[in-house]
């Protein structure tokens, strides 16, 4: 009896016992090769499609920029060739305050000319020094304005360096010819543009000279100038608020426009 029992528990547990899997076939790695296969082909037809991509890409980037070129190329011929004919135009008016207007216009237009070539020039960049950009916009400006033998004056710029997005400098530098123009038209001696940083924050630049003080009760909002509409729009498109008062430096008229 004792011995039935020994033989029927190691028939027990042998049959009950754990059984190890069969050896794989070779038909089974040879399809999963063939599947990795076909990944790796997948792969590598992606990878040359998105390739194609990137290069036809970068021919419309290409293209693009040369596009650009054309058009400013363009554009500066333009201005520049409408700036010559308002300039024979106000020579041959018969009316000084005729020749007196088409030559302003002239000069807005030109001041185009200028600031597009300059900012060109920091495509690359995102932002300007905008210190630097007005020194050598105000240097051309006092270049321009000694050639006319009647007006002998001299631009200087002072203040902060301040690095601002060109949506801003653009505006700005613009918003600096016209008070400029009209600063030069009272044949003041020195021009001073300063761009600030008041303690209440933001930015301030403005433009003073030691000329005649304003009137009594200037206000450019009623002012029928064209130039002062055109300041007044272009600080209204950056959100900033035009200033008139005296200058705390020279104690001249100061032209000033404050922005974040």
């Amino acid at each position: 009896m004792a011995f039935e029992q020994s033989l029927f528990s190691r028939v027990f547990t042998t049959s009950a016992g754990p059984r190890k899997e069969a050896p794989r076939s070779v038909g089974s790695y040879e399809r999963e090769l063939e599947e990795r296969r076909g990944t790796e082909i997948r792969l590598r037809e992606e990878l040359a499609r998105e390739e194609a991509l990137l290069r036809q890409k970068d021919q419309f980037i290409h293209a693009r920029e040369v596009l650009s070129m054309e058009a400013d190329h363009r554009l500066l011929n333009g201005l520049q060739m409408i700036v010559s004919l308002l300039s024979l135009q106000s020579r041959t008016m018969p009316s000084s305050d005729a020749a007196e207007h088409l030559s302003a216009a002239a000069n807005r237009v030109a001041t185009l000319a200028r600031v597009h070539r300059r900012l060109h020039a920091l495509d690359s960049d995102k932002t300007v020094a905008f210190k630097q950009f007005l020194r050598e916009l105000c240097g051309e400006y006092g270049s321009m304005l000694a050639s006319d033998e009647r007006r002998k004056q001299t631009i200087v710029v002072e203040g902060c360096d301040a690095n601002l997005p060109a949506a801003i400098a653009v505006p700005l530098s613009l918003i600096v010819n016209e008070f400029i123009t009209n600063a030069a038209k009272h044949g003041v001696v020195v021009i001073t543009v300063r761009l600030e940083e008041p303690p209440e924050g933001g930015h301030l630049l403005s433009v003073c000279n030691a000329g005649p003080p304003l009137p009594e009760g200037f206000d450019p909002a009623a002012s029928k100038g064209l130039g002062m509409k055109i300041v007044q729009a272009l600080v209204e498109q950056i959100g900033g608020a035009f200033r008139v008062g005296r200058c705390k430096h020279c104690g001249g008229p100061e032209f000033s426009v404050a922005f974040a």
